[in-house]
């Protein structure tokens, strides 16, 4: 299996990216967090409300081991995949971990309109979202068979940069 497993805190571009190298390369798309919705019939914010973040993370690593039994496709991670040893192990057997990252400031900008991001619920702000970035820096690094930064990139700018690396090796 030659998957592609897109990591990042949320509004790095794993989704935008995710679809781009997924239509490029004719791939299947999955983006977790909508597969968890459609599956629960909620929205996340619903989830995390009703059933608790931890019966969100323990969906999120049911549906990945399911996305790692396909091949070639491309997959949107949520932010929080990265951050359990099981999924991390699941994603490097079945495919390479591509880890993006952008500024704090930038995922802001990226995501300040947004009202589906529990995580940031009356905390949306660069310091929060800086806050947030580091406690989790360390895994999704560690996770990562290779990292791009987004910022002030095109999506296919990024894809283009995906396609270099992975030609070169």
């Amino acid at each position: 299996m030659n998957n592609i497993y897109l990591i990042g805190f949320m509004g790095s571009g794993k989704t935008s990216v995710g679809k781009y190298l997924a239509r490029v390369n004719e791939y299947p798309f999955i983006e977790t967090d909508k597969e968890i919705e459609a599956d629960c019939g909620m929205t996340i914010p619903e989830i995390f409300n009703t059933r608790g973040e931890e019966y969100f993370r323990e969906k999120e690593s049911m549906l990945l081991l399911k996305a790692a039994g396909r091949d070639n496709a491309v997959v949107s991670c949520g932010g929080g995949v990265p951050l359990r040893k099981r999924n991390v192990e699941i994603m490097k057997k079945t495919g390479t971990i591509v880890y993006l990252t952008a500024e704090p400031k930038t995922i802001y900008e990226r995501i300040k309109n947004e009202r589906h991001r529990p995580l940031l619920e009356g905390k949306m702000n660069p310091e929060e979202i800086r806050r947030m970035m580091m406690i989790r820096e360390e895994d999704y690094e560690a996770a990562a068979d290779l990292t791009i930064r987004t910022d002030g990139k095109t999506i296919m700018d990024i894809g283009e940069e995906i396609f270099r690396i992975f030609q070169n090796k």
